[in-house]
C-alpha cells in the first residue's frame, strides 16, 4: 500500500513539471489549439520519461511573515549591491581582488540549497560557479574580496539568506536544524560563516616549534655525546 502512495506522490509530484511543458510548447507555437495541446503533452510525456529527474520534496509549508521579509530583504540587498558595484566599477581607486568562496549550507534539502543558490546570484557582485549537493556546499566568485575578513562576512551573508529562506518556506526538520546548527555555533568560538568541511586545520606558527639545534643530536656537544672524543680528553 505504501509503494502505491509513493507512486501516486511521484507522479503528482511530477504534474507540475508536465504542465508546464505543455504551456512552453503552446507559448512556442504562439497559439492554443487542441493539436499544441496534444502534441505538446506527447513532447512533455517524451521529455519527462527520457530526461527523468528525482521528484523534489516540497514543505508544504509557507510563512507569510517570514515570506514578506525574505523579499523585502533581498531586493534591498539588490539595489544597495547595485550601487556598491556601480560605485567600484567608476571608482578611481578601485583595485581588482576576486575570489572563489565556498559556503557550507546548515540544511540538506535540494529545494533550499537551490533557492538559495538564486538568491545570492541575483544580487550583484556575486555568481554560484560550482554546487557539491553531497554536503550542500555553494561555490560562488565574489568580487572586492581583499582578506579572510571579508570572506567570513560574505559567508555570514549566504547563511543568513539561506536561513531566512528556511523560516519561508523549509520544512520543519529543516526549521529545526537551521535553529540547532545556529545555536552550536553561538556557543563555540568559530565564526559563523565558517565553511565546514572546506575550513582549513590550524597552523602551527614556527615560533611555537622546538629549536632544531636543542632537538637534533647531531648539533649537540660531540664532548658529551661521542664517547671517543671524551676518552681522547
Amino acid at each position: 500500500m505504501s509503494t502505491v502512495k509513493e507512486r501516486l506522490g511521484g507522479v503528482l509530484s511530477q504534474l507540475p513539471l508536465f504542465l508546464g511543458l505543455v504551456l512552453l510548447w503552446a507559448l512556442l507555437w504562439g497559439k492554443f489549439s487542441w493539436l499544441n495541446l496534444i502534441t505538446g503533452a506527447v513532447f512533455a510525456a517524451i521529455v519527462s520519461i527520457v530526461f527523468y529527474l528525482p521528484a523534489v520534496q516540497l514543505s508544504g509549508r509557507v510563512n507569510l511573515w517570514r515570506s514578506a521579509w525574505l523579499f523585502g530583504k533581498l531586493l534591498f540587498d539588490i539595489v544597495r549591491a547595485s550601487v556598491d558595484v556601480s560605485w567600484l566599477a567608476l571608482g578611481p581607486k578601485y583595485t581588482p581582488s576576486n575570489a572563489i568562496v565556498a559556503v557550507h549550507l546548515r540544511t540538506r534539502s535540494d529545494l533550499i540549497l537551490t533557492w538559495t543558490a538564486v538568491a545570492t546570484s541575483i544580487v550583484p557582485g556575486s555568481i554560484v560557479v560550482d554546487i557539491e549537493r553531497v554536503d550542500s556546499t555553494l561555490y560562488l566568485h565574489v568580487i572586492n574580496m581583499h582578506d579572510a575578513d571579508d570572506a567570513d562576512r560574505f559567508r555570514s551573508r549566504v547563511l543568513a539568506a539561506e536561513r531566512r529562506i528556511v523560516m519561508a518556506f523549509g520544512s520543519a526538520e529543516d526549521v529545526e536544524r537551521v535553529c540547532r546548527v545556529r545555536g552550536e555555533e553561538n556557543r563555540t568560538e568559530d565564526a559563523p560563516g565558517s565553511p565546514g568541511p572546506h575550513s582549513r586545520p590550524d597552523l602551527v606558527h614556527p615560533a611555537e616549534s622546538s629549536d632544531p639545534q636543542n632537538s637534533d643530536p647531531q648539533n649537540s656537544d660531540p664532548q658529551n655525546s661521542d664517547p671517543q672524543n671524551g676518552a681522547q680528553a
